[in-house]
C-alpha cells in the first residue's frame, strides 16, 4: 500500500465509508466507470485527504494564489455556485484548488504543509458569498511534460454541514490542443457541470466564468430534480454542437451548426418534438425575433424542430419557409432534423423529450444557463427570459476572446 493509499484509507476511517472504487488517473480525474460500493456522496475522491492540509481559519470569496503576481499567462476564475437546480446560488461552500505552474509541475515552497507536497505550492481555498460568487486570481498552469493530458485545474467541494469533500471535473481549456484528444479517450463526467473553460482578454490577463452546479451528475447526491418531464441537457453542462437543416433565416440551405458559428454571447434554442402547438410556437418566434433584433450580434435565436411523424425533407423546409414570411422573420433561424434520436444530425446529443410540447434552452458561451420545458408565452415568461438575457451578461460578457494563430 502505497503512502497516498494508507493516508485515504485513514481518512475514511475517520470520516465516514467510501461509496465508489474507481480507476484514476492524476490524481481525481476518472478514467473508468464508477463502480458502487456503499454510500458516500461523490465516491472516492483521491487527495481529498489534504483538503484540510495547511486550510486557514478564515477563507474568503477571492484568492489570489501564488502562482499570479509573476504569472507568465495571469488567469481570473470567477462564477457563481449554484444548487442544483441551477438557479438558486448557494453561499458558504468551501472550494479547494490545486495546480501545476506554468511548467506543468506541481513545484514546492516555502509554507507548503509536508503533507501537501504532492499537490504543490499553488493551491488555495474560496469560500461562495451570499450570491454564490467566488473568485480565484492564479496563472495558467501548463500541461505535465512529455504527457497528453491537457493543462488541467484540480477543484474538491465541500458543502456546508458535510465533513467530505467531493470531487468535480477538472478545469481544462478548450484551446487546448491536447483537449480534443483527451476527451474522445476519457470523455468528460461534468461532474458539477461542465469543467471547459473558454478564456477571454481582459488586457493581458486571460478571464474564464466558470460556474459550479452543487450536486449535478455527483453520485449518491441526497438531492433530486423532481421534474415529471426530463428534456434537454441540465443546466451546468455545454450546449452540444449538431447540424441541423436551415430552411428559413440568415443561414437558410446550409447546415450551420447553432453554438458552432454563433456560441460566443447568447444562444436561445426552441426546440419542439412529436407535438407542436403552433399558437404558442408562432409567440415564441416573435419574441425571438424581437429580442434578437435588439441585442444584434448578442444573441441568436433558433427553432428546431424535430417532429418524426410524416417527416418529408421538401415538405418540412417548405412547411417552415411559409412560417418565416408569415411571420416576417429576419434574424431567427428555423431549421429542423428528422427526429429528436437522429444521429446523421447529432440531434440526438440534445437529449429532447418529443413528447415534450416544447424545450427551451438558454446557453452563453454555449455553457447552458437556464431551461425550460413546457413555459408558456405569456407576458410574464417573456419578461423572464428577457431579464434572463441580461441578468446572466456577467462581467466579462464584452471581453474579446484571444488572438489565435
Amino acid at each position: 500500500m502505497t503512502i497516498t493509499q494508507s493516508r485515504f484509507l485513514l481518512f475514511v476511517l475517520l470520516f465516514g465509508p467510501v461509496i465508489l472504487a474507481t480507476t484514476f488517473s492524476c490524481k481525481g480525474q476518472s478514467t473508468g466507470e464508477p463502480v458502487t460500493v456503499n454510500g458516500q456522496v461523490g465516491g472516492n475522491c483521491e487527495g481529498c485527504e489534504l483538503f484540510f492540509a495547511g486550510m486557514p481559519e478564515q477563507i474568503n470569496s477571492v484568492d489570489t494564489s501564488v502562482g499570479w503576481p509573476n504569472a507568465k499567462q495571469p488567469l481570473l476564475i470567477t462564477g457563481t455556485v449554484f444548487e442544483l437546480n441551477g438557479v438558486d446560488p448557494a453561499s458558504g461552500v468551501l472550494i479547494y484548488y490545486w495546480q501545476t505552474d506554468e511548467q506543468g509541475l506541481y513545484s514546492k515552497g516555502p509554507g507548503l504543509p509536508a503533507d501537501a507536497q504532492q499537490h504543490g505550492r499553488i493551491r488555495g481555498w474560496v469560500k461562495s458569498d451570499e450570491k454564490g460568487r467566488y473568485s480565484i486570481y492564479t496563472n495558467r498552469p501548463g500541461a505535465y511534460p512529455n504527457d497528453q493530458l491537457p493543462a488541467h485545474i484540480h477543484l474538491f467541494i465541500l458543502e456546508p454541514g458535510s465533513r467530505l469533500p467531493y470531487y468535480v471535473d477538472d478545469l481544462v481549456f478548450d484551446d487546448d490542443p491536447l483537449l480534443i484528444p483527451h476527451k474522445k479517450k476519457y470523455p468528460l463526467e461534468n461532474r458539477g457541470g461542465s469543467g471547459v473553460l473558454r478564456v477571454l482578454m481582459d488586457g493581458r490577463h486571460q478571464v474564464a466564468v466558470h460556474d459550479i452546479i452543487l450536486g449535478l451528475n455527483i453520485p449518491n447526491y441526497p438531492k433530486k430534480m423532481t421534474n415529471a418531464v426530463v428534456s434537454g441537457l441540465p443546466v451546468g453542462e455545454d450546449q452540444p454542437s449538431f447540424i441541423p437543416y436551415h430552411a428559413y433565416g440568415p443561414d437558410r440551405g446550409s447546415r450551420a451548426c447553432p453554438v458552432c458559428k454563433y456560441g460566443r454571447y447568447h444562444g436561445l434554442i426552441l426546440f419542439v418534438g412529436n407535438r407542436p402547438d403552433w399558437a404558442a410556437i408562432r409567440k415564441w418566434l416573435v419574441f425571438m425575433e424581437k429580442e434578437s433584433t435588439s441585442r444584434q450580434q448578442y444573441l441568436k435565436g433558433y427553432f428546431v424542430y424535430a417532429n418524426e411523424q410524416g417527416f418529408s425533407k421538401k415538405n418540412r423546409e417548405k412547411e417552415l419557409v411559409k412560417l418565416g414570411e408569415e411571420l416576417g422573420l429576419k434574424r431567427v433561424a428555423l431549421t429542423f432534423v428528422p427526429s429528436v434520436d437522429d444521429i446523421e444530425t447529432e440531434m440526438i446529443l440534445n437529449k429532447i423529450d418529443a413528447s415534450a410540447e416544447s424545450t427551451l434552452i438558454l446557453y452563453r458561451h454555449r455553457r447552458i444557463v437556464a431551461k425550460y420545458i413546457d413555459l408558456q408565452p405569456v407576458t410574464a415568461n417573456f419578461k423572464l427570459i428577457s431579464d434572463l438575457l441580461d441578468k446572466t451578461r456577467g462581467d466579462y460578457f464584452d471581453l474579446p476572446e484571444p488572438a489565435y494563430q
